[in-house]
């Protein structure tokens, strides 16, 4: 049985109605579904870029540490090399020094006044009235030589500064030698060898080589004085 046609406008208009409403429904998810697909894709976006820009900052400064460590340590190496050169220039000296030296105490009178003057500064230091003095086997009979003009040089040294008079008793000491490896000099001893002064060829030269050290590298190494 047909339907009125009043009725079936009616139902074609709700069946309308229904459609265009699922429609608008299905679009309007679409649309929300679009939406928040894209906010995810950017969330997703920016943490890659993050990611992304946070492993080149690591990569930036591990390189920036690597650089800085090769740079640190051809600073250090070139430093090193540049001491130990200048290590290598004294130590030339010294040696040059030693064999000139060696080469002037061959000579007997020179070499016995140069003793005597270090025997009679140690005594100054001391002020002991009996010292010992030590030195290499081999110069036994060169320091006994000079034992009475370093106690003369020694009173009148005393007497012109202070006007008194003290004498001072040398003696060798035939117990304790010095190396026959050292350059030669003697060593001061009193108070039974508790109280010693060094004055052997080779303390006195590294002294004077220790206090040169500035000089000589102001003027071998473009003025620096360290």
């Amino acid at each position: 049985m047909d339907m009125p046609v009043e009725t079936q406008k009616q139902v074609d208009g709700m069946i309308f109605h229904i459609l265009s409403e699922a429609k608008d429904k299905a679009e309007e998810i679409n649309a929300k579904a679009l939406q928040e697909f894209n906010i995810e894709k950017a969330k997703v976006v920016k943490a890659e870029k993050e990611k992304i820009i946070q492993e080149y900052d690591r990569k930036a400064k591990a390189l920036d540490t690597e650089r800085a460590i090769a740079r640190s340590t051809a600073i250090n190496k070139s430093r090193l090399e540049k001491i130990r050169a200048r290590q290598d220039v004294i130590m030339q000296i010294a040696s040059d020094s030693k064999g000139k030296l060696q080469a002037e105490l061959k000579n007997q009178a020179k070499t016995q006044e140069f003793i005597t003057k270090l025997i009679v500064q140690g005594m100054l230091m001391l002020l002991e009235d009996e010292v010992e003095v030590r030195c290499r086997a081999a110069d036994d009979a060169l320091v006994t030589s000079c034992l009475p003009g370093a106690q003369d040089q020694y009173a009148k040294a005393i007497a012109t500064e202070t006007g008194a008079k003290k004498a001072c008793k040398l003696s060798l000491d035939k117990s304790v030698k010095l190396s026959a490896d050292c350059l030669g000099g003697v060593v001061l001893a009193c108070q039974r060898g508790t109280i010693t002064i060094d004055n052997t060829v080779d303390s006195r030269m590294g002294l004077v080589l220790e206090q040169a050290k500035p000089t000589i590298r102001r003027l071998l190494f473009h003025g620096e004085a360290n």
